[in-house]
């Protein structure tokens, strides 16, 4: 089974938060309600700014991702 590259979720302890997981290196979640990430793996790169400029990419990929599937759930 291949796992998608984004999931969604949520919790009741925290209503008005969005959470996206991203599922590939790097492993991360982040809150789309305020941009709090939380990496879930060790990144040896993580203080490059090649490794900064990767991540905003995948945090604007992960908000791409639930415009698309909250429009999804509207049809």
């Amino acid at each position: 089974m291949q796992i998608p590259k984004f999931l969604s979720g949520d919790n009741t302890d925290c209503p008005e938060d969005i959470f996206i997981i991203h599922t590939q290196y790097p492993v991360f979640i982040v809150n789309l309600s305020n941009d709090d990430i939380e990496i879930l793996e060790e990144v040896e790169d993580a203080d490059t700014p090649e490794f900064r400029e990767e991540l905003e990419n995948l945090v604007v990929a992960a908000n791409a991702f639930y415009d698309r599937e909250i429009s999804r759930y509207i049809e």
